[in-house]
């Protein structure tokens, strides 16, 4: 299973090098155009993620939901 970022490059990729459209470089790479188009309005909180990454990993029974 290909992650949505890998698909948004192969997506620019092939439309940057082989002149394609939005549509039929989607088509090829098989991803949903709101897919390429869709930007995150969430801020990325990468030390909170952290923080709780390293919690969880401390109390594995817990895991990561009873954390946050």
């Amino acid at each position: 299973m290909v992650r949505p970022a890998v698909k948004r490059e192969a997506v620019t990729h092939l439309q940057a090098r082989l002149n394609l459209s939005e549509r039929r470089a989607c088509r090829i790479v098989g991803a949903d155009r709101k897919m390429i188009r869709f930007r995150s309005c969430h801020p990325a909180d990468t030390e909170l993620r952290g923080k709780l990454r390293d919690l969880a990993n401390e109390w594995r029974r817990f895991g990561y939901r009873p954390l946050s």
